[in-house]
């Protein structure tokens, strides 16, 4: 199962919940009729949307069998997810965050920078937070810094501008 939505908080009154989308395709992920997967008391339970909107870059989402504000509010940051195998064929040079998470960041001259922990998307270009030896390291997911990225080998290799690493973890030398 592969997460395309974490449930914020509850929106309004009316069991609705807000969805930070870990999606790009969250206009078929989150449509109205559309079945995600959702773990609850350790256990994984399909759900069905019954009310689906977009709102600033989130989803404003009705689940089947919530209807007030405290069944919505305790859904708070639970995971809503698909089988991977209803995932979308990317596009060269696109990826998918769960198959980035662990590749191991290394510079074009073959040193270590880390791993990749997590992918934000607070900015226009996703950014690696890989962690490394001397803290979290953050790497803009862009075609002229990440040169290769080999999922196979679960390997991502970077031509960083000069100082970014640095930058990052604080060493200043």
């Amino acid at each position: 199962m592969v997460t395309v939505g974490r449930i914020v908080r509850p929106h309004g009154n009316r069991g609705q919940v807000v969805v930070a989308p870990e999606t790009d395709f969250g206009a078929v992920r989150f449509a109205v009729g559309a079945i995600v997967a959702m773990l609850s008391d350790d256990e994984v339970r399909p759900v069905r949307i019954v009310a689906s909107r977009e709102h600033d870059g989130r989803w404003i989402v009705g689940l089947e069998g919530v209807a007030t504000i405290d069944e919505a509010e305790r859904l708070r940051g639970r995971e809503l997810r698909v089988p991977a195998g209803a995932l979308h064929a990317l596009k060269a040079g696109q990826f998918y965050v769960h198959d980035l998470a662990a590749c191991e960041v290394r510079t074009a001259d073959g040193r270590v920078v880390g791993r990749v922990g997590r992918v934000e998307f607070g900015t226009g270009t996703p950014v690696l937070v890989v962690n490394g030896a001397r803290g979290e390291v953050l790497v803009p997911l862009a075609e002229e810094i990440c040169r290769r990225v080999d999922l196979a080998a679960k390997v991502i290799e970077i031509d960083p501008p000069a100082g970014l690493i640095e930058l990052n973890t604080g060493d200043r030398r």
